[in-house]
């Protein structure tokens, strides 16, 4: 079969690369002892439920899931498996599941092993993870599997022509909780009918994370009394936007946190400012009140510090696509980003509310911030339909838990 050729070829490439790369050459580590840990760490006799992620922001993404069922039902254990290392190596110790780690390669003969070792009493796979072997044993064992948070476009690979392995997948699923009604409908036509739109439990996760947000007094210093824009995960094209607009604008302060933060990169940052500027991590209760530019860098600290600004830029928008926004846009502050967002539902959806913008160039940036700063009954309102829309749109961790049966 080809899906399980491919399967065989790329673990052979992941092989072949690790002695050169740190990312597969830890995957494969982790790999090669998941099966001893899982022996090891299983309780006997204990049920598991099982979560996998592919990466960290899947994780996030599951999270409110994971932590209302281990409240609701502590005499389940949790499983939480990774595929990346970037998910795996940030998490490896989360609290709220007995056991974590990575996810065997989706070969038969891995999916057995796995399955009979952990023989889990339910499973609930995040957005975009269809594993055709491990959900076809899962169908098989007559073991409850769910997607999470799913989206489904046109343009993936079950609407297609030569889509019908990957169609056939789908009907694994005992239920696909997807995010909204154009994807029940996607699904309908190729005959999926057990679905339930539920919403993005990103919601719940981010009103979450803005509860816990830290208080970060350096951060509260440097604002002082001044209008500051946030720049969450910036990659350089970003930078030489909004970087040129804060050069030109002393009414303004400037906190970035690029989504790189290797020494290189923030050189690279630090070339562009014409202004004064402080690394947070050299910062002091002296030096910090007179920079007009705060630099993060250290992980861990954006989320709570969109609360310190009154604007955030997101980053990505000019690559691959955009970051969470979610995460400043639940503290009721408008978002700015790049011009590829289309993939992204809530990117879209608050364009169209009026609580997030795309740009695509300098002078339609500087245009935008220009308004901003200038009409203040514009920049409330923008704000408010940004924490507006995340507020109605809470509640995805509740509607699925009514929905299964433990």
């Amino acid at each position: 079969m080809l899906y399980n050729l491919g399967i065989y070829i790329y673990s052979m490439l992941i092989h072949l690369v690790a002695p050169f790369s740190r990312k597969p050459r830890k995957m494969m580590k982790g790999h090669w002892v998941v099966y001893e840990l899982l022996r090891q760490q299983k309780e006997k006799d204990a049920k598991y439920i099982w979560f996998h992620a592919a990466s960290l922001g899947e994780f996030e993404q599951g999270r409110p899931l994971i932590e209302r069922i281990r409240e609701r039902y502590p005499e389940y254990k949790i499983l939480l498996t990774f595929f990346s290392p970037s998910g795996y190596e940030v998490r490896k110790n989360y609290q709220g599941a007995d056991i974590v780690c990575y996810l065997p390669m989706d070969k038969p003969r891995n999916v057995n092993k796995f399955l009979d070792i952990i023989q889990p009493c339910m499973a609930f796979f995040i957005k975009y993870e269809f594993w055709k072997n491990y959900l076809d044993e899962l169908h098989k064992r007559q073991i409850p599997v769910y997607s999470v948070s799913s989206i489904f476009r046109k343009e993936q690979v079950f609407f297609k022509w030569y889509g019908g392995l990957y169609r056939k997948v789908l009907s694994d699923f005992d239920q696909l909780f997807v995010q909204n009604e154009t994807s029940k409908r996607f699904l309908a036509k190729i005959g999926i009918n057990k679905v339930s739109v539920v919403g993005d439990t990103r919601f719940d996760r981010v009103l979450e994370i803005r509860k816990e947000a830290k208080d970060l007094p350096l951060v509260e210093a440097f604002k002082g009394d001044s209008l500051t824009i946030v720049a969450g995960s910036s990659w350089a094209p970003d930078e030489d936007l909004f970087i040129e607009y804060f050069n030109t604008h002393p009414e303004v302060k400037l906190i970035i946190a690029a989504h790189v933060i290797d020494e290189n990169h923030l050189v690279e940052i630090i070339s562009k400012l014409k202004r004064p500027y402080v690394r947070y991590s050299k910062a002091n209760e002296k030096n910090v009140v007179n920079a007009d530019c705060l630099i993060i860098d250290g992980f861990g600290l954006l989320s709570s510090i969109y609360r310190y600004g009154e604007i955030a830029y997101i980053g990505g928008g000019f690559g691959v696509g955009i970051h969470n926004i979610l995460e400043a846009a639940v503290y009721g502050i408008p978002v700015i980003f790049g011009p590829k967002y289309q993939k992204f539902m809530e990117a879209r959806d608050l364009i169209e509310e009026k609580g997030a913008f795309s740009i695509e160039n300098y002078e339609e940036l500087s245009q935008l911030l220009d308004k901003m700063i200038s009409d203040k009954e514009f920049l409330k309102e923008s704000g408010s339909n940004a924490g507006n829309y995340v507020t109605r749109n809470l509640g995805a961790s509740e509607r699925i838990l009514s929905q299964i049966k433990l």
